[in-house]
């Protein structure tokens, strides 16, 4: 029977890679021979602008072959540019290599019309490629980010004809880029590529017919081909079984984009990893977490290692708490299904609000190379300590009457099993154990039909020494300490909180607020996340997306209390449709002398 516990809940009442690399120094280049030359100038620069040495000494001598290729090394250059691009699109090299390397290489087709890219969307029926993928893909179209050669393949168990496909994908393609150019034209030459392959996902035969069909697209060119598995994740063994064998590149790469969740816990995520890597390289696999693609959170690193204002009072000496806090004011809606088999701490916490907390708090990496990130974030998800169950509360919304307006409980969608204990709603507090955070409390929070919609990390300082104000005119600052709010959706900002005088003749204090707004600042559309990870999976760059001892060490750190949440059968607390939360999510906070951050009149 199903036992709540107020104590447990309350704490306040109780590297082998297909695109090989040379690198010299650590510096690398991440852009592939046949496909950084058909890649645009403005795509690629974001790239190849990171790879200016420090100390003037040219890094351009590395050049990437395509697979099977041997590497080809050469020594640095002083006073050359960085990255000599040809008219041809050759990666220039300043030392050549002898008569017989040059034929090796040379065999590799560096012309821009010999090399393709193939990208097939598994799953293309579903939910997830309609509203995400495939208007992503377009709009990369659309400024020009794809290769000159390139062909879009759906591929379900739906019988659907290319002319039906297009039909689908027309109904979620927009134009909401800026009108420089005709978007209805270039709706339409976009949907020219795009073509549809019915087939079982493990069947081997349904995707040998896909592999002659693209090879008919890629026309002897050399051919990359990147698979996007937007499907169940049970079936995903069985989809990269069949596409590894029977629907890889013979002459270029192959890569597969593997959608969350990756398991349910430690041991079923360490199987997943294992049975894909019987038939994909670790390199070859991008297990995507689309939140790591948003602005603001690619832009935490720069936010602190490029500005001197924010790195010094980085650490435990100057932040007195983080908070990290998803809501939406919406429940399941149809979902149920799937979420009450995962729930708020799989579906939201151990992935992206860990994977923002692990970019926030991690060393500074030895270069902007994946590796060296991925690295350091490792590193921190190493140092944390375990989750313990009084460190965590779980809730789940209940019907609720507002305006006139019922709004159902969780266990009112069909979709849910009746008399569920899947949270809808949680929050935890967790440490890292380290020189520079000890002793700092690191707060989630996420949960399904709340008050408002927000994703934003919100890190507060500690207390100005003395309180020189509260002694003079009553000014207590303690309830007023500088806040750092990093908005990651929507309305994308950063701003900082500070104490400042009201104009007049008295010495009265207020709350003001230095705005970073993304919308008035920068008039350029905010790329969706999408856009920037299918991008970087076509360039081979990995920064962005998780490695396995990444995921493994992010299982540790939650798969305990999971294990303890279901087998005890902890009752969720339930709280109204379109609330705050629960209400034991306030004392987990002042359990650590904690105010949740988006509490409060002077928030944004």
């Amino acid at each position: 029977m199903a036992t709540f516990s107020p104590s447990t809940h309350c704490p306040s009442s109780s590297a082998y890679s297909n695109s090989s690399s040379i690198i010299n120094g650590s510096n690398r280049l991440h852009q592939r021979i046949g496909l950084s030359s058909i890649l645009p100038k403005r795509c690629r620069s974001r790239k190849l602008s990171l790879q200016q040495s420090s100390n003037g000494v040219s890094l351009s001598k590395a050049v990437h072959v395509q697979d099977g290729a041997t590497n080809m090394k050469t020594s640095p250059v002083e006073n050359d540019d960085p990255v000599k691009i040809l008219k041809d699109g050759i990666l220039s090299v300043p030392v050549v290599p002898p008569p017989e390397e040059v034929k090796d290489i040379a065999s590799f087709d560096f012309d821009k019309d010999k090399s393709t890219v193939s990208i097939t969307v598994v799953g293309a029926s579903g939910d997830l490629a309609k509203k995400k993928i495939f208007p992503a893909l377009f709009a990369l179209f659309y400024e020009g980010c794809l290769p000159e050669h390139f062909t879009i393949y759906g591929y379900a168990r739906s019988k659907m004809s290319d002319a039906e496909l297009r039909t689908m994908v027309s109904k979620t393609l927009t134009c909401r880029i800026d009108q420089r150019e005709n978007c209805g034209e270039k709706m339409d030459h976009f949907l020219e590529r795009c073509f549809y392959h019915p087939g079982q996902y493990d069947s081997e035969e349904n995707f040998l017919e896909l592999d002659r069909k693209l090879k008919e697209h890629e026309a002897g060119r050399v051919a990359n081909r990147l698979f996007y598995l937007s499907i169940p994740p049970n079936i995903f063994v069985d989809a990269v079984k069949c596409a590894s064998s029977s629907a890889s590149s013979a002459n270029g790469w192959t890569r597969v984009i593997v959608e969350k969740p990756f398991g349910r816990d430690s041991e079923s995520s360490a199987a997943l990893t294992r049975s894909l890597k019987q038939y994909l390289d670790e390199d070859q696999i991008f297990r995507i977490d689309h939140y790591l693609g948003k602005e603001l959170v690619e832009n935490l690193s720069v936010l602190r290692f490029s500005n001197l204002i924010f790195e010094p009072l980085w650490s435990r000496q100057y932040i007195r708490n983080v908070q990290f806090i998803f809501a939406e004011d919406f429940g399941t809606e149809g979902r149920g299904g799937y979420f009450d088999n995962y729930g708020i701490i799989r579906d939201i916490m151990q992935n992206h609000l860990l994977q923002m907390l692990a970019i926030f708090a991690m060393e500074t990496p030895v270069s902007l190379d994946a590796e060296d990130i991925r690295n350091e974030k490792v590193k921190v998800l190493r140092s944390m300590r375990p989750l313990r169950l009084d460190d965590v509360v779980v809730g789940q919304y209940k019907s609720h009457t507002r305006g006139g307006v019922k709004y159902p409980a969780y266990t009112d969608d069909k979709t849910v099993p009746a008399g569920s204990l899947t949270p809808t709603f949680a929050a935890a507090a967790l440490f890292i154990d380290n020189a520079r955070w000890d002793g700092v409390p690191f707060l989630m929070k996420a949960g399904k039909a709340l008050h408002d919609r927000r994703a934003e990390i919100r890190v507060q300082f500690r207390h100005v020494p003395g309180n020189l104000y509260n002694k003079n005119i009553g000014t207590d600052l303690d309830l007023a300490t500088n806040e750092l709010v990093i908005r990651v959706q929507p309305d994308e900002a950063i701003y900082l909180k500070i104490n400042n005088k009201v104009p007049g003749l008295g010495m009265r204090l207020d709350r003001s607020n230095l705005n970073l707004l993304y919308a008035a600042r920068y008039s350029k559309e905010i790329p969706d996340a999408y856009e920037r990870l299918l991008l970087d999976a076509i360039e081979g760059e990995r920064r962005l997306f998780i490695r396995s001892d990444e995921l493994n060490a992010a299982w540790s750190l939650f798969s305990p209390v999971l294990k303890e949440l279901e087998e005890k059968k902890i009752v969720p607390e339930y709280y109204p449709y379109g609330s705050r939360g629960p209400v034991c999510s306030h004392y987990l906070a002042a359990k650590y002398k904690v105010r949740w951050g988006d509490i409060g009149s002077d928030q944004q």
